[in-house]
């Protein structure tokens, strides 16, 4: 193989490597807005998590409740 040849191969490879990379972040943040709209999940309280970790700070999510909840769908 000549080196026009590999230069070719090598572009294309890199545009169907971002292409996925781009699909895939798309989906995850569509499904982050998704579940954040049906109110499966409140993604703005793991944000202010970067401005409150101080170690006197109340937990995010009780697992006591979580578990009970898991529990009681059974």
């Amino acid at each position: 193989m000549d080196q026009e040849t590999l230069l070719t191969i090598q572009g294309y490879a890199k545009f169907f490597l971002i292409l996925i990379v781009f699909i895939v972040f798309y989906s995850y943040a569509y499904s982050m807005y998704k579940r954040q709209k049906k109110g499966e999940r409140d993604f703005e309280k793991y944000s202010n998590l970067v401005h409150d970790d101080a170690i006197e700070s109340d937990p995010l999510e009780d697992r006591k409740k979580d578990k009970e909840n898991i529990e009681k769908e059974k």
